[in-house]
């Protein structure tokens, strides 16, 4: 089995695997799991250095500034693969907003893709949960906004989340849906709960 790193601490003492190996394969014969009813279980370890730094973990539901907007111009005539919003900041953290005009596939699939970005996860420990929505705004109605919504922890790794198949791009230039107005979108992030980790 692939090693994973694991914390383990007086709240949280063991660690394992729920379905490490099915049952029909450990007693196949040829397997050689189990040979004269005998079988032999190893566990390599390698120990990271202890650190005793405990953290605290807050969440802040509606934190301030909550709702990041966007008004994206000229979209027909975008032409990278990727375009990233200016920088948000909700509460203590920044954000930016990230969109792929044809898709994270680029253009395969005919969809919008919509992400959000934490930019302070720049550190290994550096990590913040959100839950979050992205909509796209009926900018004639307003009322039929199309929206998503997610959760994650954001870490130096996995610093962006969302959406790859936001809705068919058919959808996003129907007129009579209001999302694209003179080829303007209007696409929001909204922090619902985030973490505050000290």
């Amino acid at each position: 089995v692939d090693g994973v790193i694991r914390r383990f601490h007086d709240i949280k003492t063991e660690w394992g695997f729920h379905k490490f190996l099915s049952l029909k394969s450990f007693e196949d014969l040829s397997q050689g799991y189990l040979v004269n009813d005998c079988c032999v279980f190893g566990a390599e370890l390698f120990v990271h250095e202890r650190n005793a730094k405990r953290e605290f973990l807050t969440m802040i539901k509606e934190p301030f500034n909550r709702t990041m907007t966007w008004k994206i111009e000229n979209f027909s005539s975008l032409d990278k693969v990727t375009y990233y919003s200016r920088i948000f900041q909700v509460g203590d953290v920044k954000w930016k907003l990230l969109v792929y005009p044809k898709g994270i596939y680029n253009g395969e699939m005919k969809v919008i893709s919509l992400f959000l970005l934490c930019c302070d996860c720049v550190l290994p420990e550096h990590k913040f949960f959100a839950e979050f929505k992205i909509r796209i705004r009926d900018q004639i109605n307003n009322e039929n906004h199309v929206e998503k919504t997610k959760k994650h922890w954001f870490t130096a790794s996995l610093n962006e989340w969302g959406f790859p198949h936001f809705m068919p791009l058919k959808d996003l230039q129907d007129a009579s849906k209001g999302l694209l107005v003179n080829d303007a979108l209007i696409v929001e992030g909204e922090i619902i709960v985030m973490s505050n980790v000290k």
